[in-house]
């Protein structure tokens, strides 16, 4: 059995949709992704595995710090329902339905949303990649909104990040989700956009060639 129905999965990414253009509306001028469940590093990494075509062993973490005979358990389980329901990445949203999560449709939702209205995103750890993947699925230019807060610790987020060609901003060690780690990249994302707009180039500062 999946997950969720077809029906379900788009309205959870309706629900993403809709929170980040309230968000918008109300003068947010970045958004930032986070989470808070147990257990979701699962589906999140049968949904990488899935849109990458990574072997389940190489995107499975401890999450909360599994010993190694519920890691392999862990990935078994994986392996198991992506050979039970054969998720096509080529229709993102049977895979989220399949083996994902209504936190990481609303998240999928959530960047799409974001990139339609031209706002960039932070993405935190391995379930906000997850999703990432799904909305990139659904719209290759999404990532052009996407940046990378940090690299999580769990394998699965490093395969994300590839896939998407994103670079993360920091690489702290962090196991955390509830968008700690996202919202560690946020002032240095916010200095970047300092430094664009309001420091000189050579030309505006009259700096000679020599």
């Amino acid at each position: 059995m999946a997950a969720l129905t077809r029906e379900e999965t788009v309205a959870a990414i309706e629900v993403g949709i809709e929170v980040a253009g309230k968000l918008i509306d109300t003068g947010a001028g970045i958004l930032v992704t986070g989470d808070m469940g147990i257990a979701n590093t699962t589906p999140a990494a049968a949904l990488i595995a899935a849109f990458t075509g990574s072997d389940p062993a190489l995107v499975t973490g401890r999450g909360t710090g599994i010993p190694d005979e519920m890691l392999a358990h862990k990935t078994a389980v994986i392996r198991a329902a992506l050979a039970l329901h054969q998720p096509d990445p080529a229709d993102p949203i049977g895979v989220l339905a399949a083996v994902g999560g209504c936190e990481h449709a609303a998240l999928t939702g959530f960047i799409l949303a974001a990139a339609a209205r031209r706002v960039p995103v932070i993405l935190d750890g391995v379930i906000a990649l997850s999703a990432a993947l799904a909305a990139a699925a659904l719209d290759p230019d999404a990532t052009g909104a996407m940046i990378a807060g940090h690299r999580s610790v769990e394998p699965g987020a490093s395969v994300a990040l590839a896939a998407l060609a994103l670079d993360p901003m920091v690489d702290l060690g962090l196991r955390l989700g509830e968008g700690t780690g996202a919202l560690l990249a946020v002032p240095t994302v916010a200095a970047a956009v300092r430094v664009l707009h309001d420091v000189a180039t050579f030309d505006s500062a009259g700096v000679s060639e020599k």
